[in-house]
Formats: C-alpha cells, structure tokens, sequence
C-alpha cells in the first residue's frame, strides 16, 4: 500500500492551522474582558472625582454649621455684655467674644480653602470626564476590530474543518489511527520533516539505513526518539533560493546579508 506522505502532511498542515485558529478564539473573551476593565477604570476615575467633591461639600457644609453656631454664641456673650456687674465677668465676656471670633475666622478660612478646593475638583471631574469618553471611544472600536477578527477566526476555522473533512477520507485507515494517535501524544505534531540526516523536530540524528529508508518514502517510519512520523524533506539549494526570491523581489536572501 502506498503511504499518504502528502495527505498526511497536509493534514499535520490543517490541524495546526486548526489548532493556532482556535487558540486565538478561545483568547478573545479575555480580551474583551481586559478592555471591559480598562473601560471600568476610567469610569472609576471619575467616580473617585465626584466622591472627593462631595466630600469637600459636606465639610464646607459642616464648617458653614460652626461659624453660624460661634457666631450665635458671639451674639449671646454680647448681649451678657449688659447684664454683668463685676470687670472681671466683663473682661471675661470680652475673651470669651475674642475666642468665639477667631473660630469663627479660622472656620471661613477653611471654607475659603475648600472652595478653592472644590474649583480643583470640579476641573479634575471635567477632565476625567473628557478622558473617559477618549478611552471608551478608543477602547470600542478595539472591541469592534476584535469581533471583526473573531467573525474572520470562526469563518477559517471553519473553512479548515470542511477542508480537514474532505481530506481525512482520503487516508488509509491504517495510516490515518497512526497519524491521530501519534497527534494526540505529542501535543497535534505527529509529522516531522527529515532534512539532511536529523529529525527536524526533536534533532535526533537518523542512522544511515534507516535514513535511506525515509528516502524512499515507502513505508512508515517513525522516529526513533520522539516516536513522530518521519518523512523526507528535500533539503533547499541556492538555485531553488535564487528562483524563489526571482518570483517574489522583496524576499531578501539572508545567506549573502
């Protein structure tokens, strides 16, 4: 029975296609994910803003409540002013007006600052605001060229398995467990190409006699380190090299850099 070298190869070719396309799929929920919580974060910022300035209200708010309470007991002390009869609860009415109104100045300083405060604030939300409607905008159309390349992934994916569905029929049965049971062992690479005298996978050297054997390509043989399937890969020259950048002026021929 002939062996399917080329079949085989190209189904080695297919299901690591296969297998490339579906690790990139099986990648893009977390990328979106990823993209969900860098959107999350800027909302974040902006969040953290307005929670600072709302803070900075209730302080001023609550300094706003002191000043009217000293002053209320700065208005109390003075109508006392009235009522004592001694210098000394006089000159005690007079400190106790003196304190009350140093609060109070220290408390509408503090508003003042706060305000200040606020304006920054209120600079830092627009900012941030700004901010995250650039980087959501950006950040969506990320998630529009992901999903654009996830529709392409799922389309070649697909092509490859009607292509992987049309070709495994084509193998001899024999040849076909061989090549699935090797795959499934060795991480989807049963096949690999001799080239010169090594396995061009595992780097094992070939004997000799089993090398000509690989050569002839008429039966399976399989590597006598890796247990993969060995097939003959005609090593390139300079003339194959030379053809081939001829085709394509823009390969650059890495031997005569």
């Amino acid at each position: 029975m002939d062996i399917e070298f080329d079949k085989l190869t190209k189904l080695q070719h297919v299901d690591s296609e296969i297998k490339s396309t579906s690790s990139l799929l099986e990648a893009i929920p977390a990328q979106l994910d990823a993209i969900d919580q860098r959107i999350k974060a800027t909302a974040d910022v902006v969040s953290r803003a307005k929670e600072k300035l709302s803070a900075n209200q209730k302080k001023r708010r609550d300094q706003e409540g002191q000043v009217k309470d000293f002053k209320a007991q700065i208005a109390r002390f003075k109508r006392q002013l009235n009522e004592v009869k001694t210098n000394k609860e006089y000159t005690s009415l007079l400190k106790e007006i003196e304190d009350s109104q140093q609060k109070v100045d220290k408390a509408e300083e503090e508003i003042l600052n706060e305000m200040i405060t606020a304006d920054e604030i209120e600079t830092e939300i627009k900012l941030a605001n700004q901010k995250r409607a650039e980087e959501e905008s950006r950040l969506k159309k990320e998630k529009e060229a992901i999903a654009l390349n996830e529709k392409e992934l799922e389309e070649k994916r697909a092509e490859l398995a009607k292509e992987r569905e049309s070709l495994v029929p084509q193998i001899p049965p024999d040849q076909l467990r061989l090549y699935l049971r090797i795959s499934k062992k060795m991480s989807g690479l049963a096949m690999s190409p001799v080239t010169d005298d090594f396995c061009s996978l595992c780097q094992m050297r070939i004997r000799p006699q089993l090398l000509n054997e690989i050569m002839e390509m008429k039966k399976i043989i399989v590597c006598e380190a890796c247990g993969r399937i060995l097939f003959w890969q005609k090593p390139r020259d300079k003339e194959d090299e030379r053809e081939e950048i001829a085709d394509n002026p823009d390969k650059v021929d890495d031997s005569t850099a």
